[in-house]
C-alpha cells in the first residue's frame, strides 16, 4: 500500500465514499453502536425515534457487532451500508461518519480516524456503552415505545479543552 505524502489530506477528505477501498470504508465506522439500536418510525411523518434497546448481536461493551460477517443473515432487518444506499438511509445518527461524509461534513474530533484512538468514541460519550437497557430479544415489540431516548441524536459541540490544574 502506498502512503500519501505527509501534507496530503487524509483519505476521507480526498475520496468519495464510493472511491474508498474496503478497509477505508470500514474505518469510517466509529464503533459507536448507535446504528445498532432499535428504532421506530412514525408512519405519518417518517420521523425516526431511537430506543435504548440493542440489536441481538450488539456487544454492549465493545459497541460492535458480535457476528459482523454474518449479521445480515442473522438479523433479518440488518441493513448493510454501501456507497449506493448510504444517501437513502434516514436513520443514521447525526454523529455517524458515513452520514457526515455523505453530507460533505468532516469527522468529529473523537472519531478514531481523527483521534487515532478507538477509545475516544467511548470517552466522548458517543458510544452506546453503558446506555443500552436491553437486547431486542428481551422485549416485546410493543414495549419499544417505552424505551425511546433522545441521546442518540446528540453530539458533543466541541473538543474538550486541555485539563487544567486547580489553583490553590
Amino acid at each position: 500500500m502506498t502512503q500519501s505524502p505527509p501534507d496530503d489530506p487524509p483519505f476521507w477528505k480526498r475520496k468519495t465514499l464510493a472511491e474508498m477501498t474496503a478497509s477505508e470504508w470500514e474505518s469510517v465506522c466509529d464503533g459507536c453502536g448507535r446504528c445498532c439500536l432499535n428504532k421506530l418510525e412514525d408512519e405519518d411523518t417518517a420521523e425516526i425515534y431511537y430506543t435504548d434497546v440493542g440489536c441481538r448481536l450488539l456487544d454492549f461493551r465493545s459497541c460492535r457487532c458480535r457476528d459482523y460477517a454474518n449479521r445480515t443473515a442473522e438479523v433479518e432487518d440488518c441493513v448493510q451500508l454501501t456507497p449506493a444506499n448510504i444517501g437513502e438511509i434516514n436513520w443514521l445518527p447525526p454523529s455517524c461518519g458515513y452520514r457526515l461524509l455523505t453530507e460533505g461534513r468532516d469527522l468529529y474530533w473523537w472519531h478514531p480516524l481523527v483521534s487515532h484512538d478507538p477509545g475516544t468514541v467511548h470517552a466522548a460519550g458517543i458510544s452506546v456503552r453503558g446506555k443500552v437497557s436491553a437486547r431486542e430479544t428481551e422485549l416485546e415489540v410493543d414495549d419499544l415505545e417505552d424505551h425511546i431516548v433522545e441521546w442518540p441524536k446528540e453530539v458533543p459541540a466541541t473538543e474538550p479543552g486541555p485539563k487544567r490544574k486547580r489553583a490553590r
